[in-house]
């Protein structure tokens, strides 16, 4: 397949439906919606099982895949082909549990780390893609909270205020990468920290 070499594709992972809109398994969609804030007028619109946020003028196509976050696959393998863009040109941001909130992380390639959108990406379009994972850290508690319902519940009351510096951040950094590259786009995000960029009261 020939491949579009202007385009980029930056993907968000989360679940459809109302009520996963503010859980910590759809930061992926917060930091898309994000972007599509900062892009000119647009829409989204349905394809492949996905909605994208086309903006072929500046070069860049926004995802996300709504088939839930574990056939998360097919739909992004179904819209590279369609725009003709090869996993190297391929961005995909998840949360990430076992990365503290806040916590950025940018990767040329590798494995899926347990996640399960990750999971089915890799096993439709192989491992040589970027992503940039999203820490949402573990719960506090002395009952560790399991893994779905810590990904699946909503952010805490004191996440919130910081949540809007990471998806900033987040949109900042993959922007970044669509614009100049992944050396930058990784300084950037990789030495990003909640410390330095939310101002205490």
């Amino acid at each position: 397949m020939a491949t579009d070499s202007h385009l980029a594709l930056i993907a968000g992972l989360g679940n459809p439906g109302r009520e996963y809109e503010q859980t910590r398994h759809n930061i992926g969609f917060l930091v898309l919606d994000e972007l599509a804030r900062q892009l000119p007028t647009g829409q989204w619109r349905a394809k492949f099982g996905a909605e994208h946020y086309a903006q072929q003028r500046n070069g860049l196509v926004l995802v996300k895949p709504m088939q839930f976050m574990n056939d998360s696959g097919p739909p992004l393998q179904a819209t590279a082909h369609f725009f003709r863009i090869s996993p190297e040109r391929m961005l995909v941001i998840s949360d990430d549990l076992d990365l503290p909130l806040g916590k950025l992380r940018m990767r040329p390639h590798g494995g899926h780390g347990g996640h399960n959108g990750l999971r089915s990406i890799i096993a439709n379009v192989g491992t040589q893609f970027p992503r940039l994972r999203i820490g949402i850290g573990r719960a506090n508690d002395a009952l560790e909270q399991t893994v779905i319902k810590r990904v699946l519940g909503n952010f805490d009351t004191n996440e919130q205020p910081l949540l809007q510096h990471i998806i900033k951040a987040a949109a900042t950094g993959a922007l970044l990468w669509q614009r100049e590259g992944i050396d930058p786009a990784m300084r950037f995000l990789n030495t990003w920290t909640l410390d330095a960029n939310v101002t205490k009261d």
